[in-house]
């Protein structure tokens, strides 16, 4: 697997991100993605020595298109220079929640995990929820020791715990928050060796699967919104 010719391929369209060098050089984009499904297949076979839930999945249904939703940005690039994928049980839903891979020149790279949508009412309600009836399990997984070597808890946050819980629950903070997700970066030079950067992450996200469980658990029974 070759990741520096995704680096390659990524840097080139960040420089020049526009529609008239992207279908000019189609070929150098296809090599490129090839390259990410590559790495991808083998990541799933890693992931899959402790996660045997996300084996079945093909590399291409895991990953995002490049081009960018531009209507309601101020930055008009038609493209994000990024290859991207989520990789769960049930593929590159947000729920349940998996492994999330993005890589983007300029050290922007990072391993994810946990649930990244804020908008899905029901599953931040759900685990809120289970947060505060399980709060003695969610301090056990979030301050094991390997696993605040690498993680912090992010999400994006209310500023007063939200009505119908406990202003002093001892996890007050964290219920506060409408997502719960985890991000560990990524340098551009971590990504020149394959092999030792799938290693890498897969021992990051062998880490993280504990956290990954426990938000599958209380979103147990969510169902995605119909559009």
């Amino acid at each position: 697997m070759n990741t520096q010719l995704m680096i390659e391929y990524l840097s080139e369209l960040s420089a020049n991100n526009n529609r008239e060098w992207y279908h000019a050089n189609k070929e150098a984009y296809q090599r490129a993605n090839a390259e990410f499904e590559d790495f991808l297949r083998a990541l799933i076979l890693e992931i899959g020595k402790f996660d045997s839930s996300i084996l079945h999945n093909n590399p291409k249904d895991l990953t995002f298109k490049l081009v960018r939703d531009t209507r309601f940005s101020h930055d008009k690039s038609p493209y994000k220079p990024a290859f991207r994928a989520h990789i769960s049980s049930k593929g590159k839903l947000p729920v349940p929640v998996g492994y999330y891979l993005l890589i983007q020149p300029g050290d922007q790279s990072f391993l994810g995990g946990g649930l990244f949508a804020d908008m899905f009412k029901d599953a931040t309600t759900m685990i809120r929820d289970y947060i505060s009836q399980n709060g003695g399990e969610w301090e056990k997984i979030i301050h094991a020791p390997e696993f605040e070597k690498y993680f912090t808890v992010q999400g994006t946050a209310l500023k007063n715990v939200p009505a119908g819980y406990e202003k002093e629950h001892p996890q007050a903070e964290y219920l506060k928050y409408k997502s719960w997700y985890l991000e560990y970066p990524i340098k551009d030079e971590e990504l020149s060796d394959g092999e030792a950067f799938l290693a890498k992450a897969a021992d990051r996200f062998r880490i993280m699967k504990p956290f990954n469980d426990y938000l599958n658990r209380a979103l147990t029974g969510f169902q995605m919104p119909s559009r």
